[in-house]
């Protein structure tokens, strides 16, 4: 199994690419939404990695796959120009997932 990453930014793409994490860039629905089919069709590819504007603007492919519990494991991550989170969104999603305040 593998990480496969979607994302609309070359920064995001070369940063996870030095972490060893192949993928592509798309700025378009079009390719997006190919692209998405293709990692889901994929069987080696365990973990989609998908930009969050991506994951927002193809919402009826992604959300599916999200739910179906069936590989790839498809998780929404931000950019650099992501603006949904809060500022202690990662502290806030640790406590509200194993109860431990940071």
């Amino acid at each position: 199994m593998r990480y496969f990453v979607i994302t609309d930014s070359t920064d995001t793409l070369v940063g996870l690419r030095l972490a060893g994490i192949e993928g592509v860039v798309v700025r378009e629905d079009g390719p997006a939404r190919r692209a998405i089919q293709a990692a889901a069709e994929d069987p080696d590819t365990g973990i989609l990695l998908i930009s969050e504007g991506l994951a927002a603007r193809c919402a009826d492919l992604i959300g599916p796959m999200k739910l179906s519990g069936h590989r790839p494991l498809v998780v929404e991550i931000p950019d650099r120009h992501s603006t949904g989170r809060s500022h202690d969104s990662i502290t806030r999603y640790i406590r509200e997932a194993i109860g431990v305040k940071l």
